[in-house]
């Protein structure tokens, strides 16, 4: 299949689709939705970035569409589930399938903690087709009867590693005892890790399986690039590098306090900056993500909660300011960039003690992660290097970074 109009899906899916500026399917893609269109339950496996939100997305729209589906007595009530790990992918996939949808469907209701529940609420006595849900808060409704699932047909487990991960699985076991056993249920996972192979053979009937490269190495569309540097040169070197960055550029930090101190640094140093983690409000983490997507802050410093959370098709470079705790974990931030066959670049900072735990996430994912040599000496550190060597009266030195010309100004 080389485009979506190869599909055997309605006009309307195929107008939609071509409105929402979709052309070329990614493998995943092409891949996956022909088996779900068949009724076929299916377990995928791919690196983070290569398209899996919607290859289910539009099965579940052909599944609404149909008017009078076999074996349905009615076509009202929810039709299809969709768990995420975290709100904010929640409601990037309800943003997906909006501008997608168009007129002849309704809009997803969205349940996760966080944010207004009377609206959520409200979105499901609407009569919403599609939930897109976290399974804490999905739990807790179904305790308290405030949502039903008498005719739902399909069953998507978005991201089950990581829901698993998060601890989830308890809920999603309650979840599922609740859900109606003749459906359709698609598992889509960065790995396939020993509980999510029991989710398969508890909840899945003769999956399709589809495995598409190393879950656990990035997509080769993303440079990686490690620069050694110490603790007091990382925020020099980060803005040199945000400096000759004219893309959007996504920060990781390990600590909730560590993303908002280096936010503010930044956002002093005149970079439009915004922060996202656990402990900002909803609204907040909104506001943040809204305010990237739309180019308002050109660069977001996050924590891990942001490593699947977040799915921005253009962020350029994405910048480990501080090294993950698992190697696995480098991955899913790695694929924030190098999107839907973009090219991304992602940089590592490491200092000279943390030479051996790169040399460990080398090995465990079997990959080699190039050094940037040049780049290594932050500003006070290249002068200090080299001073000896500089004549009277020079005012400046820098090392300059790959591909960067400096020029510095001499008083003889």
């Amino acid at each position: 299949m080389q485009t979506f109009s190869e599909l055997p899906i309605s006009q309307y899916s195929k107008d939609r689709i071509a409105a929402a500026r979709f052309a070329t399917p990614t493998p995943v893609q092409a891949a996956a939705i022909p088996q779900a269109l068949l009724g076929k339950d299916v377990l995928a496996t791919a690196q983070t970035g290569t398209g899996k939100t919607l290859a289910f997305l539009i099965p579940i729209m052909e599944q609404l569409l149909q008017k009078d589906a076999p074996g349905v007595v009615a076509s009202s009530g929810i039709a299809a589930l969709v768990l995420v790990p975290t709100r904010e992918l929640a409601m990037q996939v309800a943003e997906v399938y909006d501008a997608l949808r168009g007129r002849q469907l309704g809009p997803a209701a969205v349940v996760v903690g966080g944010i207004s529940e009377e609206r959520q609420l409200t979105a499901l006595r609407r009569g919403a087709r599609l939930v897109v849900a976290t399974p804490g808060r999905l739990e807790d409704f179904l305790e308290r009867k405030l949502v039903q699932f008498r005719g739902l047909r399909i069953l998507v487990l978005d991201e089950a590693d990581r829901m698993l991960d998060m601890g989830f699985l308890p809920a999603i076991r309650r979840i599922a005892s609740v859900l109606p056993t003749k459906r359709q249920t698609m598992c889509f996972s960065a790995t396939l890790e020993a509980s999510v192979a029991h989710l398969v053979h508890d909840y899945m009937k003769q999956p399709v399986r589809l495995a598409f490269g190393s879950t656990l190495k990035p997509i080769e569309s993303v440079r990686l690039q490690a620069f050694e540097v110490s603790s007091t040169g990382k925020l020099e070197l980060l803005q040199r590098l945000l400096a000759k960055e004219s893309g959007l550029c996504l920060v990781f930090t390990r600590t909730k306090r560590g993303a908002d101190r280096l936010a503010m640094s930044l956002t002093r140093e005149g970079f439009s900056t915004a922060t996202i983690h656990g402990n900002r409000s909803q609204s907040q983490r909104t506001a943040a993500l809204t305010g990237f997507q739309k180019g308002r802050y050109r660069v977001l410093v996050a924590t891990d909660l942001a490593s699947r959370g977040i799915h921005v098709e253009n962020i350029a470079h994405v910048v480990n300011y501080d090294l993950p705790e698992v190697a696995e974990d480098l991955i899913h931030r790695v694929g924030r960039t190098g999107r839907a066959g973009n090219e991304g670049i992602a940089s590592i900072f490491i200092g000279r003690e943390q030479r051996s735990d790169l040399m460990q996430i080398e090995r465990t994912l079997g990959i080699r992660i190039e050094r940037v040599q040049d780049a290594s000496l932050p500003q006070r550190q290249a002068r200090a290097h080299i001073a000896p060597r500089m004549k009277a009266g020079v005012k400046s030195a820098m090392v300059a970074l790959e591909g960067e010309f400096l020029q510095t100004q001499m008083e003889l």
